[in-house]
């Protein structure tokens, strides 16, 4: 089998076959295969598009290119949640202890933030002492024992996905259906959960920028988990607006504990009930409304916080600071910004807030950048409110001042105010089921 052959099928629109796909990953995974012709190929797929058989092939080559866990000798419904990315979008330290307080066990391999979007990980490092390494061992243990455990992904999970992802990134290639769906979906099956949920963004902060693009994408990744033999969700969530108000790692774990807690803003809870209900019904068979009845009473009655402590504790965080989120790391100096003029906020470029924290320090423009954990945005004024001249639009925070100025002219930039307030959009916006 040659590769020019495989590049020669694919530009002319063929469909190509398992062995092809296979011959094609194995080559990309293990150097056999020079990047130019991995490029040629990942044009071609991006021009020409896929099949769904393809697409399925696809994903399964890329899942068995590297490490896969077993979590067969968890008793229970293993469950993971994912996200597409976005701005704010703290809702797995949210949903993975309300599932867990109810029998669900998740367990779950989260990554880093990079550009806009946050990652879960760095989050959770903002814990004092929250270890995020765990053992293979460890990790299972820890979810047999209290049905719950979130560490980082290792670094042979997929490492086709890797290869492909670095190559797409600069040869504009992202925007592909095929490529999206099997990079999410290989990560997601390798990482072994038996039901999965996908949180699929749309909007101006995610991939995805309209709401078609997003139910194409999270219908395509459901039908290729059911091909798999897993039970797939999705659910559509709006980033046209930052999700909840807290902006950067330790800021946004305050503001998870806080909606633990009953007392968080009211789009994250309502986006975090509805993934956890999805999740829930997985791993109890009940219909929708009780489900989400169960979600909203694990917050009620506390055994979701329960749930969270039991699980920073096991991995070594200190839960003094979920008791007094005020022990949560904090930046030297805050500035507010302020309007300059009066009207309704009618949109938000989430992207470019989400990039307005990160020069403050609160995330990575390359991988190697360090992340200060006190450092991000408290959000005072979103989409649909109104605001006069003078104002408090947002708080800002960092470790050094002189990142406010640059920081807050990006964030006024981002935001547009008109004279008529502007039609309310859901925060949940679908929902799509195998």
């Amino acid at each position: 089998m040659r590769m020019y052959d495989i590049l020669v099928k694919k530009r002319d629109g063929k469909v190509l076959s398992d062995d092809e796909i296979n011959f094609f990953v194995k080559g990309a995974t293990d150097g056999g295969i020079p990047d130019y012709q991995i490029s040629a190929l990942l044009m071609a797929i991006y021009l020409r598009g896929m099949t769904d058989k393809e697409t399925l092939s696809l994903t399964k080559a890329m899942e068995l290119s590297g490490d896969t866990v077993d979590l067969s000798g968890i008793d229970g419904v293993t469950v993971d949640k994912h996200s597409t990315g976005g701005v704010g979008d703290k809702t797995s330290l949210i949903v993975a202890p309300i599932v867990a307080s109810l029998g669900g066990k998740v367990a779950k391999m989260s990554g880093r933030g990079l550009g806009h979007t946050g990652g879960t990980i760095d989050k959770l490092e903002s814990i004092k002492g929250f270890n995020t390494s765990l053992t293979p061992d460890e990790f299972l243990k820890q979810v047999k024992e209290i049905g719950i455990s979130i560490v980082g992904q290792t670094g042979n999970l997929a490492p086709a996905d890797k290869k492909f992802y670095g190559i797409r990134d600069v040869t504009a290639t992202i925007d592909s259906l095929p490529l999206i769906c099997s990079s999410i979906m290989s990560k997601k099956l390798a990482s072994g959960a038996s039901a999965i949920v996908l949180d699929v963004k749309t909007g101006s902060g995610s991939f995805m920028k309209t709401l078609d693009d997003s139910r194409t994408l999270a219908k395509k990744m459901v039908d290729i988990g059911a091909m798999a033999g897993r039970k797939v969700a999705a659910v559509i969530t709006n980033m046209d607006i930052p999700l909840g108000k807290a902006v950067g790692n330790a800021l946004e774990v305050k503001e998870a504990i806080e909606v633990l807690k009953g007392q968080g803003p009211d789009d994250l809870t309502k986006v975090c009930i509805t993934l956890s209900s999805v999740m829930i019904g997985f791993v109890t068979g009940e219909d929708e409304k009780t489900c989400l009845l169960k979600a909203e009473d694990a917050i009620r009655s506390g055994i979701a916080l329960s749930k969270f402590k039991e699980f920073v504790a096991y991995q070594g965080g200190d839960i003094t600071g979920i008791d007094d989120t005020e022990l949560l790391p904090k930046a030297k100096f805050k500035y507010e910004l302020k309007s300059q003029r009066s009207g309704f906020i009618t949109h938000m470029e989430t992207d470019e807030i989400g990039l307005s924290s990160v020069m403050l320090g609160a995330g990575r423009e390359k991988k190697e950048d360090k992340i200060d954990m006190g450092a991000g945005i408290i959000i005072e004024k979103k989409t649909g409110d109104e605001v006069s001249a003078g104002d408090v639009l947002c708080v800002m925070y960092a470790d050094d001042e002189s990142k406010f100025t640059t920081s807050a002219s990006r964030y006024l930039n981002a935001l547009t105010i008109g004279d008529e307030k502007p039609d309310k959009k859901s925060t949940v916006l679908d929902i799509i089921r195998g």
